[in-house]
């Protein structure tokens, strides 16, 4: 394990502690899930598993297509446990509370878990939970679980390595972001050393997409609109019907807007059912912090890449967020 600083190994020696003091957990992590969501649970599943703990993961939403093969995908629940024996910890991964999981509060009350455990690496994050681990230097929940995973002495095997070299990949944009640093590849190399398949999770997560999604594509490419360093683009309900898509489909979208050249801050705009409100992905390179524009909507997220939701109509929240992320709105850095 790269060395870190005497709180991270704190707080890894802390969690172990009292995950070796209890014998079932529930994993859950945001709504939406994404490849660090998924692939940081299912990691976390097969290191308790090799613990010799009782574990249950459940989202609230479905698993998208791309992530539908990972190892032990086929345990993952649609809700949290109603029957006994009940989980003696709740652990809810990349959350700033309870509902960002999509599941009532009420949910995780019932189940009665006496802890509840928040693991987290977001700017935004915060310290909801009984223990709260928050690394924000982390490029993804899933190297804190691998981090924890060594910590704990336990084998790290070809299964739990899947997962977890899923979430680093997607979390960090194929190694693209500023989190990416050289221990991110010492991390993903003794990862793949223990039978992560480079090729076969890069093939499955980029090469394997439906064609409604590149249909949607079209339609929120025609879409786009460039202001000097700015671009922007949104699909409503009517083109994703059209396009036949799911909200998995626009996973990825705003990709393609922040890597125009000379734009350096760029967002994409999804009606949501209600037609009422958008969901926002934000987009930038360099020193343009995105999650401070997003935390001024009630969002959060990295520097780089975060998102918030703002109210309809579609040109007024343009006009919001466009107003936020040109140069002379930006705040400065420090």
């Amino acid at each position: 394990m790269v060395h870190r600083s005497m709180a991270h190994e704190d707080s890894i020696a802390a969690l172990l502690s009292l995950l070796h003091a209890r014998e079932s957990f529930v994993v859950t992590s945001h709504a939406r899930p994404d490849g660090d969501a998924i692939g940081s649970a299912l990691g976390l599943m097969h290191l308790l598993d090799g613990m010799g703990k009782r574990v249950t993961v459940a989202f609230a939403d479905p698993i998208p297509v791309i992530y539908r093969w990972l190892p032990g995908v086929e345990r993952i629940q649609v809700a949290l446990p109603v029957a006994t024996p009940m989980p003696d910890a709740a652990i809810l991964l990349e959350c700033d509370g309870f509902e960002r999981t999509g599941f009532e509060r009420q949910a995780f009350d019932r189940m009665g878990a006496g802890l509840t455990i928040n693991i987290d690496h977001h700017l935004s994050g915060k310290t909801f939970a009984s223990f709260n681990w928050i690394d924000p230097e982390a490029c993804a929940v899933g190297a804190m679980i691998y981090d924890l995973a060594v910590a704990s002495g336990t084998e790290i095997t070809a299964d739990m390595a899947t997962c977890l070299y899923t979430a680093v990949l997607t979390d960090t944009g194929s190694f693209t972001y500023p989190s990416t640093i050289a221990a991110t590849f010492a991390l993903v190399e003794h990862l793949v050393k223990r039978g992560a398949d480079a090729n076969r999770i890069a093939q499955a997560v980029y090469f394997s997409n439906p064609p409604s999604k590149i249909r949607l594509l079209g339609a929120a490419l025609g879409n786009m609109q460039i202001e000097g360093p700015v671009s922007w683009s949104w699909v409503t309900q009517a083109e994703m019907a059209r396009a036949g898509a799911e909200v998995e489909d626009c996973e990825g979208v705003v990709n393609y807007l922040i890597g125009i050249a000379g734009v350096d801050a760029a967002v994409f705009l999804r009606e949501l059912p209600s037609r009422k409100e958008f969901r926002l992905s934000l987009r930038s390179k360099g020193e343009v912090d995105v999650a401070q524009v997003a935390e001024r909507f009630g969002g959060g997220g990295h520097r780089n890449a975060s998102g918030c939701t703002l109210d309809g109509p579609l040109d007024e929240a343009i006009e919001r967020i466009v107003a936020e992320l040109r140069p002379d709105r930006r705040q400065p850095v420090h």
